[in-house]
């Protein structure tokens, strides 16, 4: 009897075993199980048995690990990272290093998540920093904006040592260089300065590459916020030479043009500082080609935005404050005359800071370059 009991008892734990090697999971699986976690808790368990194997994964497999956020989810990429740092603290507490020089193979893949190729490239600054650094300074055009962010930095930080050796000359060309590299607001607002400082100013309006020149018309009603979604004459048919009954009279076309830093189109100057208004603003770009580019808008007022005739996307909602850049729409131009048309709603707040009555536009690649174009 006792014999018949440590038989099955050795049974049992050799079927456990075999039943904890069948369940483990290859790390290309865990990954896979990982990526179909979704929104209300769909695949969560799953997703954490498949965390628990993903953390046992050799650290020559981080690259595979890391490109599995290609096209993940943000969810899922959060789970991913969480993965690798599960690995990475596992190896620096062994003594172990990281596979560096595959992690910068990695980064040199130019088409994996720019959220991967950022992670792995901080891997690498703890891992080896001079490594890092060398490999930061030949980023200055990556396609991924949170690496060549860095790289601008890199230059941005040799200016400075420049101007405090007093070698001005030195600095210029350093902010110069850094200046056509950067894409983020802050740098280029930042390089601008430095280099106004030193007695180069620049064209923020130029650096930018802000849609400067309009034809304006308004004001039509918006009270009680029916202006939204009323469709007044211009979104049926763009005459330059009508006149149409507004909120108060008779409105035409005006021609407005701004030189404002930021590109600021304020419809307070030609149309009236009014509200509960609608007001619509058409430019005409000329494309040599077709090109899928970014329309790019800050508006803290109601708006809708046209290309073409087409409805790309708009927002009913105020005051909300705003930012550079802080709608982007694709759109796809074609060849010849493109012509945009933004619609832009005023309520009825009236205190100070609701007065504001103004959006800007640029147009960029997905990196945030400036398109110019043959006229606008």
């Amino acid at each position: 009897m006792r014999d018949s009991l440590k038989n099955l008892s050795a049974i049992a734990i050799a079927t456990s075993l075999l039943v904890s090697t069948a369940s483990a999971l290859t790390t290309a699986e865990a990954v896979s199980a990982i990526r179909n976690v979704g929104a209300e808790g769909r695949g969560n368990s799953n997703a954490s048995t498949a965390m628990q194997d993903l953390a046992k994964a050799e650290a020559r497999e981080l690259p595979t690990i890391l490109a599995g956020m290609d096209g993940a989810s943000p969810l899922a990429l959060n789970w991913l990272r969480s993965g690798v740092e599960s690995i990475v603290a596992r190896e620096a507490a062994a003594g172990r290093k990281l596979p560096v020089a595959e992690l910068e193979k990695f980064i040199g893949q130019t088409s994996h998540h720019p959220r991967a190729r950022r992670f792995a490239y901080e891997l690498i600054v703890k891992a080896d920093p001079a490594r890092a650094d060398a490999m930061i300074a030949g980023m200055l055009n990556d396609p991924s904006t949170e690496l060549r962010r860095d790289a601008v930095q890199r230059v941005v930080d040799e200016a400075a040592k420049s101007r405090e050796a007093k070698k001005d000359a030195d600095a210029v060309a350093s902010y110069q260089k850094a200046l056509k590299s950067a894409r983020d607001v802050d740098q280029v607002q930042a390089i601008s300065k430095a280099l106004s400082e030193l007695g180069q100013p620049v064209s923020l309006p130029e650096v930018f590459g802000w849609v400067n020149n309009w034809r304006v018309i308004g004001p039509f009603d918006n009270t009680g916020g029916t202006g939204y979604e009323t469709v007044f004459p211009p979104e049926q048919n763009l005459n330059f030479a009508a006149e149409y009954s507004g909120k108060s009279g008779k409105v035409g076309w005006k021609s407005v043009t701004t030189t404002n830093d930021l590109g600021m189109i304020d419809l307070n100057k030609p149309l009236g500082t009014l509200k509960e208004v609608t007001g619509y603003a058409v430019t005409e770009i000329q494309s040599d080609t077709a090109r899928t580019v970014e329309l790019r808008l800050g508006c803290k007022n109601g708006w809708k935005l046209w290309l073409n005739g087409e409805l790309l996307f708009g927002r009913d909602e105020y005051h909300r404050g705003t930012e550079i850049d802080h709608y982007r729409l694709k759109a796809n131009l074609k060849p010849g005359k493109n012509v945009i048309l933004v619609k832009v709603t005023q309520n009825e707040l009236k205190e100070e800071w609701t007065v504001e009555w103004e959006f800007q536009l640029r147009i960029t690649d997905d990196l945030g370059t400036p398109i110019k174009f043959a006229k606008n």
